[in-house]
Order: structure tokens, then C-alpha cells, then sequence
């Protein structure tokens, strides 16, 4: 099967400016936009969107790809110009990016579920592999425990894409995610006790029972018990003195 011919220039902008109105028409809660509406917002006549889409259903669904691989493309990036903690941070928060945007969508995706389209599947894969490679990084510097896979992740990061959507529910989930962070870097092996500190720490100086033990003996080193409480000597000290 050959290859599809590249598109022109003006058309791949026009091509792109309908996926994005499309993208911010979903975003900004108009679930129902009909192609009329999304074709004026990217200032195309409609004949225009029908040739680069066949149905309202491919549009929305190419929108949703373009979002995967925008998503799944920007955790190399993050590794390259970022500490590995720091990558995964920043990928969670555009994963929760993308549920806002899938929230927006998802009575246009409906139409699509319905469909054999490998969309979804496809893009939960790409996803779990994206986090896991995050985490092998993490783990490998230290900075995240490493007994959590990428798909285990992207089902906790589920349950935020499952909140309903109130007022400053945005907000909320990326302080949910937050706390989710929090859970991965608990038992990291660089969170631990630094091995140096332990060391230093084997000696009796370091040991508060050991001071204790310590004063106590320079106190009878010279042979005699040192002054009771209160400074009155006991019984042994007056037979001494």
C-alpha cells in the first residue's frame, strides 16, 4: 500500500488549525460542537474539514491521538532537561493535563468506544510505557522506590480522571497527584539513612547510652563515688573523709 502523499503547506495548517478548534472547543465544555462551529473557529469552510476528516467522529478521534502523542513524545524531552524526579513530576501533571482534556471529550469519545477503534487501547500502552520508563530513571537515581510499574501507576492516576468535574476540579487533581509523588518517593533507597551518617554513628560517642555510661565512669574513675544528688555525701564518703 503506498504512502499517503505529504500534505501541502497550506493544507497541513489548515488541517492543523481544525484539530486545534476542535481541541479548545471540547476543552471549553461545548461536547456537542457540530462541524459548522469547529470549521468557523478555524476559519475554514466546511467542504475543507470533510476533506481532511470524513466524520465528526474521525475529527474528535484524531484529536484525541494527537494529544497521546504529544504526551507519550514529551517524557524523553523531560528526562533530557530535567533530574528524573523532577521529569516524572512534570509528566504526571501533563497526565493530568490530559484527563482535563479527556473530560471535555468524553461524550464525543462515546461515539468512538462504541467503534472498533484501537485508540484507546493503543494509547493506555503507550502511556504505561512512558511512566515506566520515568520510574526505571527514578528508581535508578534514587529518587522513587522501585517496586511500582507504569501501568500500576496509570491505574492510580485513574481514579482522577474518574472525579466529577466541579468547580476547581483541576486544582484538585493536581494536588492529588501530588500526594501520589509523595507515595513514590516513601522508601526510596536515597530517602533512607545516608550509609556515611550510620557509620559515623557505630562509635560509643554517638550512642546516648554510651555518653551515659561514659560520664558514669569518669565519675568513679578516680575510685570514689561521685556526691549524691543535692551535694550531700553519702555514708561511705564520710567514713572516708
Amino acid at each position: 500500500m503506498p504512502a499517503p502523499r505529504p500534505l501541502r503547506a497550506d493544507a497541513r495548517r489548515n488541517r492543523d488549525a481544525l484539530l486545534a478548534a476542535a481541541r479548545q472547543a471540547l476543552l471549553d465544555g461545548d461536547t456537542d460542537a457540530h462541524v459548522e462551529d469547529i470549521a468557523r473557529r478555524a476559519g475554514v469552510a466546511v467542504g475543507t474539514l470533510y476533506r481532511h476528516f470524513e466524520t465528526r467522529e474521525a475529527l474528535i478521534e484524531e484529536v484525541y491521538r494527537k494529544e497521546v502523542d504529544d504526551l507519550c513524545a514529551a517524557h524523553g524531552d523531560l528526562l533530557d532537561e530535567h533530574a528524573p524526579e523532577e521529569a516524572l513530576r512534570r509528566f504526571l501533571l501533563l497526565l493530568v493535563d490530559h484527563a482535563a482534556v479527556g473530560k471535555g471529550m468524553s461524550v464525543a469519545l462515546q461515539s468512538i468506544m462504541a467503534t472498533d477503534s484501537p485508540v484507546f487501547d493503543d494509547a493506555r500502552t503507550r502511556m504505561g510505557d512512558a511512566l515506566s520508563r520515568l520510574l526505571d530513571a527514578g528508581s535508578a537515581a534514587g529518587a522513587v522506590r522501585g517496586d511500582v510499574t507504569g501501568p500500576t501507576l496509570l491505574r492510580a492516576l485513574g481514579g482522577i480522571c474518574a472525579l466529577r468535574v466541579t468547580e476547581g476540579w483541576l486544582e484538585e487533581a493536581r494536588q492529588i497527584t501530588t500526594l501520589l509523588l509523595d507515595g513514590l518517593r516513601h522508601g526510596a533507597p536515597a530517602r533512607a539513612e545516608p550509609q556515611d551518617v550510620r557509620a559515623r554513628c557505630v562509635t560509643p560517642a554517638c550512642s546516648p547510652s554510651s555518653s551515659s555510661s561514659s560520664s558514669g565512669a569518669s565519675g568513679t574513675r578516680s575510685g570514689r563515688r561521685a556526691p549524691a544528688a543535692g551535694g550531700r555525701r553519702s555514708a561511705d564518703d564520710e567514713d572516708e573523709g
